[in-house]
């Protein structure tokens, strides 16, 4: 292979697929690698597992806030501003903002307030397979996995059940605006955040005359040495969450779905063993890695592997292709839901930006497939896999599939 086909900017080889074979050949020959950049200085790539866990977890040499276009965007080129063009976001902060910032919002993220959810997540899952299986025939990603994560998103947000379709469409227009299916302009990238803001505000109002033990009620409320969430970063935080938690735990489930029927073998032993269901949920995530880079910049001159980081240098740490590491995963290319240990960087390997809400997408994740696999005899695929035109987002956007239901037992 020549290094000089290798073009990480272009989308249009992500929605065709993930080209593992790049980053295989990137961590054999050139783990820290410099990409070109049309008209701009260019990027480093980074793709072993442990050095984009060193990456990750040094907020101080890689920072997240000395950035044009925020973490998302490898070219400094103003369309591609990131999520965050109307105000600050934590994943575009560094300490000691960050702290003080992540110290707030986890307040609305206690063990307690998750674990609660557990037992309506199951009520929402069972609500939302039982027309499926009525049907049979169903677009898994669309009815089933974008489903759920709106739905407990919306719960958590005290956004009202039939208003739970705006998220998504927000979402897609902010995420998937380089997607001919979602395509919108710049302009309407704006607007519907713009759109989100207004709606969060009304309902951090309604909250403040109404309050109730939920999320948005807690975050409004939280307090540390003296300081709390201003309108604007509740806004971007519940644009933060809004996105998050719906576009990310939507792919991981529908990426799950369609390895479950690439692999009947391990789909059988789930439901013959649903004790595999926690071990499977961890290599769905590494499987999946639904967010594929995050973008850094170098804080100070530095180096890793022999190669010279100089002050300002862009980096990008590749979850995707340090979850393939064969210096780390056995057979990285084979999907076990048995594989133990499966220490995945799906949720980014620690480290300040450890995705806040990774303790519920596991347990939405669990809950679908315990409930799936209870349900459902076998799944097969009846048409084509479409996937977002994204190098970011590792999505699918559509899943065709037929359910065969299991025979209930008698009394």
């Amino acid at each position: 292979m020549d290094a000089r086909d290798i073009n990480l900017l272009d989308p249009l080889i992500f929605e065709e697929r993930v080209p593992h074979e790049w980053f295989t050949w990137l961590r054999h020959h050139a783990p820290v690698f410099r990409h070109h950049e049309p008209g701009g200085p260019g990027f480093w790539v980074i793709t072993r597992y442990d050095d984009v866990v060193e990456v990750g977890r040094d907020g101080v040499t890689y920072s997240s806030e000395q950035s044009r276009g925020g973490v998302v965007a490898l070219e400094d080129v103003e369309a591609q501003a990131d999520l965050s063009a109307q105000g600050r976001m934590m994943l575009t902060m560094d300490a000691p903002d960050h702290t003080r910032y992540r110290s707030l919002v986890n307040r609305g993220f206690t063990p307690r307030m998750i674990n609660a959810l557990g037992p309506h997540i199951r009520e929402m899952v069972t609500k939302i397979l039982d027309p499926a299986l009525e049907r049979r025939d169903c677009d898994f990603v669309t009815e089933v996995a974008a489903e759920l994560p709106l739905q407990v998103i919306a719960e958590m947000l005290g956004v009202p059940y039939e208003d739970r379709h705006k998220l998504f469409e927000w979402s897609n227009r902010m995420i998937g605006s380089k997607d001919p299916e979602y395509a919108v302009s710049q302009e309407k990238v704006q607007q519907a955040a713009i759109e989100m803001y207004m709606y969060s505000n009304e309902l951090a109002k309604r909250r403040r005359e109404e309050p109730r033990d939920d999320i948005v009620t807690a975050l409004l409320k939280a307090d540390l040495d003296g300081d709390s969430l201003s309108e604007m970063d509740f806004n971007v935080f519940f644009l933060l969450l809004a996105v998050a938690g719906n576009e990310t735990t939507r792919n991981a489930m529908s990426h799950g779905m369609h390895a479950l029927i690439e692999h009947p073998e391990q789909f059988a032993m789930l439901a013959e063993n649903p004790a595999l269901v926690p071990s499977a949920t961890e290599e769905i995530l590494r499987w999946a890695s639904p967010v594929m880079f995050f973008r850094r910049n170098v804080t100070r001159d530095t180096e890793m592997r022999g190669q010279k980081f100089k002050a300002g240098d862009k980096v990008s740490i590749w979850y995707i292709s340090a979850n393939r590491d064969e210096d780390i995963f056995p057979k990285p290319f084979t999907f076990d839901i048995r594989r133990k240990p499966n220490e995945h960087v799906a949720f980014g390997g620690g480290g300040p930006h450890f995705c806040l809400g990774a303790s519920l997408a596991r347990m939405e994740m669990s809950i679908l497939f315990e409930e799936l696999v209870k349900r459902v005899e076998s799944v097969e695929r009846t048409g084509p896999v479409k996937r977002l035109r994204s190098n970011f987002i590792n999505g699918l956007k559509h899943l065709p599939v037929r359910l065969t239901p299991r025979a209930r037992k008698a009394a």
